[in-house]
């Protein structure tokens, strides 16, 4: 079985934990906007809580191992690696329990020049358990609010995982667009519902694919940056089943390590 303490290590040495590549200011700067309920950081969430700038700085500090001071603002941001690695054996007992249950899953990426392949080889380990991939809505437009207008994208499926494409991409258009927005995930969604159709037990992604679907009452979990806090609220508040605090912009190979911790904890191959 896969070693915590060379998973840990690996973290660090990787940026995935540890300081990270993430500037502090940004971080504030998207709790003020998740404060302030900008859709840009609610990722689909509509949370219960006041969840005011302080209280999501202790609740970061809490789940990601962020500094708790509000006078810290430059630097590197900090994910605490222990947080990481407790966080990721919750999500391969999930992971575990919906391989054990045979349930329908549904995985989809914002990050799909980076996580793409952590979330592929467990959407072909899910499936070798035996439980159902879904792909539903695949081609459908998805019209997508961006810093340069409304953009129309399409849904698409690579090994098993939503990603986003452009509309004028064709069959081409690289592995995806990053996209924070929960309108994906709802399409997808909403496409399986159509006529019956099977919807999942579970969810696993990133961003608005889990925020999305955990606000519409679906069981999810997956992985959060240290300036993703709607992740976190939501898993406070009980909508989101794990969030794993880990850097989600380095290289895409560095998460191969937790897709092997991952699968070997929930007793799963590839």
């Amino acid at each position: 079985m896969a070693s915590a303490g060379a998973l840990r290590a690996h973290l660090m040495a990787a940026r995935l934990a540890g300081p990270v590549a993430t500037p502090r200011e940004k971080s504030l700067r998207s709790y003020a906007l998740f404060a302030a309920r900008d859709p840009r950081q609610t990722l689909g969430l509509d949370p219960v809580g006041a969840w005011g700038f302080g209280e999501l700085l202790t609740l970061m500090a809490d789940r990601c191992g962020v500094s708790p001071d509000p006078a810290h603002t430059s630097g590197a941001d900090v994910i605490d690696p222990d947080c990481t690695l407790a966080a990721l054996d919750a999500f391969a007992e999930r992971l575990a329990r919906a391989a054990h249950d045979r349930v329908p899953v549904l995985l989809g990426t914002g990050h799909p020049d980076r996580l793409l392949g952590f979330y592929a080889s467990l959407a072909a380990a899910l499936s070798a358990a035996g439980c159902v991939v879904l792909t539903p809505g695949y081609g459908r437009c998805v019209d997508v609010p961006t810093p340069f207008g409304v953009r129309r994208h399409v849904l698409r499926y690579a090994g098993g995982v939503a990603v986003l494409r452009p509309a004028d991409a064709g069959g081409a258009g690289g592995p995806g667009v990053h996209t924070h927005s929960p309108l994906p995930v709802r399409v997808a969604l909403g496409a399986a519902a159509e006529q019956g159709g099977v919807l999942p037990g579970l969810v696993v992604g990133d961003h608005g694919f889990i925020c999305g679907a955990g606000q519409l009452g679906f069981e999810a979990i997956g992985l959060g940056d240290s300036d993703d806090p709607a992740v976190f609220v939501a898993e406070a508040e009980g909508r989101v089943a794990v969030a794993v605090p880990v850097d989600d912009s380095v290289r895409a190979d560095e998460y191969r390590p937790l897709t092997r911790y991952v699968l070997s904890r929930a007793w799963l191959t590839e």
